[in-house]
């Protein structure tokens, strides 16, 4: 039965992206870091931020509004739990995914004129500048599957490979989570040339760095590194239309060893493309942020990965998030 929706319902979700931009705009500024230490007043905080005094006082009760901090006559300090969650020292910050977020909703806000023309909105630069903003996007990846990724490969039992293909592997949160599972394996990290010195620091750091090939490239003009019985596709397919994830499967079925496998995850919709809710929403989020990224059916994958040459496709794991897992082989002999 649908929901009866009252006006006050409808404008409460009307007004959600206030406390997003206030976030936002705090993680940008690095307000939360400033106030890490001790109480500031506002004239301090400014002059951190280098920041307009008026503009910054507005901002800082707005967050105290929402509950991120304290105030106590002229002065601003952080809430419980923030210094943890949003400071820049923290090990444990998700200030990445924050910002992100930000740059996530200069796009959103453009929604209207995307679906007129079919076009992705343009890209608003955040106040810290378009290559922080992509150092924030492979930050986000990282934090969001620091968890995710061992829990992930546990539920997808032992491990059965000797070489891993991580396409697009970012900073190396999924080949860090197999090669942990699989001690004897070794992996080979395909991502941009910008991206692999982050993959290089973060694989170093957890001493794997001698397990792992860095190969620099584009999977959309090159050829992937040959030579893995298994091709990980994680979190890619929604950036590419269904043309685009062809020539992808066919790049990763000419890579792998007969007998390989490859394992995709990703959004998976269900055949009406309503749900589930969060790749209905993130359909939204490939319109505005890509060329002709979207969302796939189990059907559409399957279909695209026998194209390409695979067998078996197999819906490994449902989920009603990005954790859904697609597999499919590549013949040890003609099938």
């Amino acid at each position: 039965m649908a929901k009866h929706w009252t006006a006050e319902q409808v404008l409460d979700l009307a007004r959600t992206f206030q406390g997003a931009c206030v976030v936002t705009a705090a993680a940008e500024l690095d307000v939360f870091s400033v106030l890490r230490h001790r109480m500031r007043a506002v004239g301090s905080v400014a002059s951190k931020l280098r920041a307009n005094p008026h503009a910054t006082a507005v901002l800082l009760d707005a967050l105290v509004a929402l509950g991120l901090l304290t105030k106590k006559g002229c002065r601003y300090g952080l809430a419980p739990g923030v210094e943890e969650t949003l400071t820049e020292a923290s090990p444990r910050n998700v200030l990445p995914m924050v910002r992100h977020s930000g740059t996530c909703l200069r796009k959103w806000a453009q929604l209207a004129e995307a679906v007129k023309t079919g076009r992705s909105a343009r890209t608003i630069p955040s106040v810290r500048g378009e290559g922080a903003d992509h150092a924030a996007f492979i930050g986000a990846m990282h934090v969001i599957n620091l968890e995710a990724a061992p829990e992930l490969v546990a539920r997808l039992g032992p491990p059965r490979f000797t070489h891993l293909l991580d396409v697009g592997g970012a900073s190396g949160t999924w080949t860090i989570a197999f090669l942990r599972a699989a001690p004897t394996a070794t992996a080979t990290l395909f991502d941009l040339p910008e991206v692999v010195p982050l993959a290089r620091q973060r694989l170093a750091a957890e001493g794997l760095a001698d397990r792992v090939t860095l190969v620099a490239g584009d999977y959309t003009r090159d050829k992937l590194p040959a030579g893995a019985d298994l091709a990980w596709v994680s979190a890619i397919v929604h950036q590419e239309s269904l043309k685009g994830v062809a020539a992808l499967f066919r790049k990763v079925f000419a890579a792998l060893e007969p007998g390989g496998q490859i394992l995709i995850r990703d959004l998976v919709m269900h055949p009406s493309r309503t749900g589930p809710a969060m790749g209905a929403l993130f359909a939204v989020n490939m319109l505005v942020a890509t060329e002709a990224g979207g969302t796939y059916t189990f059907a559409e994958l399957s279909h695209t990965l026998h194209a390409a040459g695979f067998v078996h496709p197999t819906l490994l794991r449902k989920a009603d998030d990005m954790s859904a897992v697609v597999a499919a082989v590549k013949p040890a002999a003609k099938e």
